[in-house]
């Protein structure tokens, strides 16, 4: 039996939060299968230009995941934190927004952002799905240099 279109509602918008809470403890846990449930099968789409990555990403969610773990595995911790919620629900279609603050830690050294990430979400047989998304950098603190540093590390593993 399908739940009166307010209480859809409220489950739908509790569900896109767990999406993107899935999304940032996937991350900080190191958890790359569990990051890969987050994103729509398919190609997917992620902008990260306005953290200076030369063009948007096209392509299949597996990839995706790789560049992600790529570009984490190497700090010692992370933490993302989201706030100020909001979902505009059309059917199976979702515009997300979250906002957000996302440090980086590699020895005593950090490098936090804030901004906002602008989510596409598709309802799927498996639940709600990151079809696209693209990630607004609003201020930087701390040393930039990390992100090539800790990329560097992680892929001198792989």
């Amino acid at each position: 039996m399908d739940a009166p279109a307010p209480l859809r509602a409220l489950l739908d918008r509790a569900e896109l939060e767990e999406l993107m809470n899935r999304y940032a403890a996937s991350i900080d846990g190191r958890d790359w299968a569990r990051l890969r449930t987050v994103f729509a099968d398919g190609e997917i789409g992620a902008d990260f230009t306005s953290l200076g990555v030369k063009q948007p990403f096209r392509g299949s969610a597996e990839v995706w995941v790789e560049l992600v773990r790529q570009t984490i595995a190497g700090f010692d911790a992370t933490q993302h934190f989201f706030a100020n919620h909001q979902a505009t629900i059309e059917g199976d279609r979702a515009a997300v927004v979250r906002y957000m603050q996302a440090r980086h830690v590699l020895g005593d050294a950090h490098y936090t952002l804030g901004g906002h990430y602008t989510i596409d979400a598709v309802r799927t047989a498996a639940g709600w799905r990151v079809a696209r998304y693209a990630l607004t950098v609003s201020f930087r603190e701390g040393d930039r240099r990390l992100m090539g540093i800790a990329y560097r590390k992680a892929t001198e593993r792989a």
